[in-house]
């Protein structure tokens, strides 16, 4: 049975660790990839075309959008920010779950033209934590974390339109959740009726 790679959607609010939980799952199981967006930013120091973003002109993104190159994109800060189709789907036909980190609008964006895409919401064991480990970055303003955590208070109100939430209270056992989640998925029926009629037809041949 030819396995086809799924589509997975991880939110999440800021500083509920979603980053530190993908790269924990990417470390431990070697079925997944992680999607690379499509940005008209510039490149930072140390980031390289492919791997952290595709980078491209306004004009070539532009150009994507009106040729429906992308599942979705979104403008932050005066850039575009996007997911090119054929790098998900390539990697899908290749039997890799492709995991895509994405915020709330971008996430229910995909679930309606991709159904069968998994949708993945990781919290924090509470909004105490949530604080304290924005806190504990050392990298933002008070002003900042509250804007953060209001905005958080607002995301919360989208969760209900997930699959799944996952607690990120100790890392290697939420990576360990969210693989069983995801290896879960490929169980469904509905995404294995080819192989559920040729077990039929083979049925009926005995």
């Amino acid at each position: 049975m030819s396995e086809q790679g799924i589509l997975v959607v991880v939110s999440g609010f800021s500083g509920a660790g979603k980053g530190t939980l993908i790269k924990a799952m990417l470390d431990r199981y070697h079925s997944y990839a992680l999607s690379v967006s499509a940005t008209t930013r510039a490149p930072r120091e140390g980031e390289a075309d492919g791997r952290e973003y595709f980078f491209v002109t306004r004009e070539k993104f532009e150009q994507m959008i009106e040729e429906e190159q992308l599942i979705e994109h979104a403008m932050y800060v005066n850039n575009y920010y996007g997911t090119p189709r054929q790098y998900v789907f390539q990697q899908m036909a290749d039997g890799k779950d492709v995991i895509l980190e994405i915020e709330i609008q971008g996430a229910l964006k995909i679930k309606e033209r991709f159904p069968e895409a998994l949708l993945l919401f990781v919290m924090p064991p509470s909004a105490d934590e949530l604080r304290r480990r924005l806190v504990g970055r050392g990298t933002e303003s008070e002003e900042i974390i509250d804007k953060r955590l209001h905005r958080a208070a607002e995301e919360a109100s989208g969760i209900t339109s997930y699959d799944y939430i996952l607690i990120n209270d100790k890392v290697e056992q939420c990576a360990q959740e969210m693989h069983e989640l995801i290896q879960a998925q490929h169980r469904r029926v509905s995404g294995n009726l080819d192989f559920i009629e040729q077990m039929k037809a083979e049925l009926k041949a005995v």
